[in-house]
């Protein structure tokens, strides 16, 4: 099977790549200069030229606070550039794997949110993203469309890595505490991914094509995930960093967060028989990792 998957720099991307090979699948990543997400044109032609059995859209302007000042952009890119992603996949009749976000909740509901839950999103970055949704759904029904959350690995720029970055030269880190939700593995997403893909290729079951939800086992708050970041440092014979555990009012950023981020995933395991492991034990992963190539131990 041969999977094309948009950007070539982002954390899925890049876990794709990796875990593509072990998995059987040939991994085609497409992105700059051969395809711009702000110039549909040559999204369409690009990923045609690859003729792939599925397409995985997952570029996207991530850039949560710089969304706030440029929300042209973030439109552009993930918005009408997933909309040209999810209209190549349809004019090449196969299906499109479209990766979204919590951010298109508000984060005020006690409970973790289900795939009926209203949106309703605080963030340009969020408003753009859930555009995007709307736009890939009606370019074809040939979709699955994940939000996911809090995804880190060890590849690009992530809360996890910054963690370990801060360590080198600071004994303690103010983190929020009243922001909740499951901190995901970019590199158990792609492994999610491409199970997901061999299923939609080879079964037109409809029910596996829609809206789903897909994040790790557990919840935690950005404090707890820094503390366990630091712990599994510490394991690997790193230094002590102290957490601060401080409020989302003390940290003020450009885009407000939801404060409640987390996924209800029964609807995916139940569909896919797919379970993402806990965050605690993906942690450990990537910091093991990030340690062995960046010596973070010292």
């Amino acid at each position: 099977m041969r999977m094309a998957v948009t950007g070539k720099q982002g954390q899925v991307a890049c876990s794709l790549m990796e875990v593509g090979p072990q998995l059987g699948v040939e991994i085609v990543t497409v992105g700059r200069p051969e395809m711009d997400l702000a110039a549909p044109a040559s999204v369409v032609a690009a990923l045609i030229a690859h003729r792939p059995d599925v397409v995985v859209s997952a570029a996207a302007h991530t850039a949560v606070d710089k969304a706030e000042s440029e929300p042209d952009q973030a439109f552009a890119v993930n918005a009408l550039g997933a909309e040209a992603v999810a209209r190549a996949a349809a004019a090449l009749g196969v299906p499109v794997i479209h990766l979204s976000t919590d951010y298109v909740f508000a984060g005020d509901k006690q409970a973790p949110y289900i795939e009926t839950d209203p949106t309703n999103p605080i963030s340009i970055y969020g408003r753009s993203k859930l555009k995007g949704e709307q736009l890939v759904a009606s370019a074809t029904a040939d979709h699955v469309i994940l939000r996911t959350a809090w995804v880190y690995s060890p590849f690009g720029a992530n809360f996890l890595k910054t963690m370990l970055r801060l360590a080198d030269s600071r004994d303690e880190v103010s983190v929020v505490t009243d922001q909740h939700g499951s901190p995901t593995s970019a590199l158990d997403l792609a492994v999610a991914v491409i199970a997901i893909a061999k299923r939609v290729v080879a079964d037109p079951d409809r029910t596996m094509r829609g809206l789903f939800h897909l994040s790790a086992g557990g919840e935690a708050n950005w404090a707890d995930f820094a503390e366990e970041i630091f712990r599994s440092l510490v394991e690997r014979g790193g230094k002590t960093v102290a957490v601060k555990r401080i409020t989302t009012a003390d940290f003020p950023t450009a885009a407000r967060r939801p404060a409640n981020s987390r996924l209800d995933t029964g609807k995916f395991r139940d569909r896919f028989d797919i379970v993402i492991p806990d965050w605690r034990a993906s942690t450990a992963v990537v910091v093991d990792r990030l340690i062995e190539r960046q010596g973070h131990n010292s």
